[in-house]
Formats: C-alpha cells, structure tokens, sequence
C-alpha cells in the first residue's frame, strides 16, 4: 500500500532553518504531485506548496513563499522541503501528500488521496 513517511522536523529558533523530508512507497513517484500541508493546533489545514509531477513546477501560499522551496528527488522516491527564515507563526505538524497518478491535487486538502503522518515543527520566538 501506499505510504508516505515524513522526517526531519524538531525546535528550531525564529530566523533558523529546517529541511523536512517525505520518502514515497508503493506508489510509481514520478507520476505524482507532491503537496505539503501543515496544520496549527486549532486551525485548519493549510497548503504550504507543492510540486509538479515533471519537478518543473512549484506553488507556494503567500505566507512561505520566498523562504520555503519545495524539491524531489525521483530516484529516491522523496520529496523535501527547505524552511528558511522560519517564523513562530510556522509552528504547525507538517504533512505531505500526493493525489492520485497523473492529477494535480493543487491547493485543496480534499483533492489529495495519501497522506503522511506528519512531523512536527516548533520554532521559538
């Protein structure tokens, strides 16, 4: 079955970095987009980006936009994501998920199918 395993989270100081990890299995990586999520206590799941199938395209919210930089590694079966500049408003457990083969999941939680377990990240002020 399919299985996507985050890594990489921990506490981390504001203005600090951390680079999480999602390694993919049972599933042929390179026809999925890769999303990542994050969710606060108490709020709603939030997109944070996501990459195309083709590695070609990224998306970012505008709340991580020129600090977070999502990239895949096709032969690892892995997807990252690069936290620069962290803020304490990026506390959240951190999620990746794939849509369905050849589908583009985009923004929207509901149109991803797979999802990891999540990882959390805490940055203090």
């Amino acid at each position: 079955q399919v299985q996507l395993v985050e890594s990489g989270g921990g506490l981390v100081q504001a203005g600090g970095s951390l680079r999480l990890s999602c390694v993919a299995s049972g599933l042929t990586f390179s026809l999925y987009e890769m999303g990542w999520f994050r969710q606060a206590p108490g709020k709603e799941r939030e997109f944070v980006g996501a990459i195309h199938w083709s590695g070609g395209t990224t998306a970012y919210s505008g709340s991580v936009e020129g600090r977070f930089t999502i990239s895949r590694d096709d032969v690892k079966n892995t997807v990252y994501l690069q936290m620069n500049s962290l803020k304490p408003e990026d506390t959240a457990v951190y999620y990746c998920a794939a849509p369905g083969a050849l589908t583009l999941g985009g923004r929207t939680p509901s149109r991803y199918r797979f999802w990891g377990q999540g990882t959390q990240v805490t940055v203090s002020s």
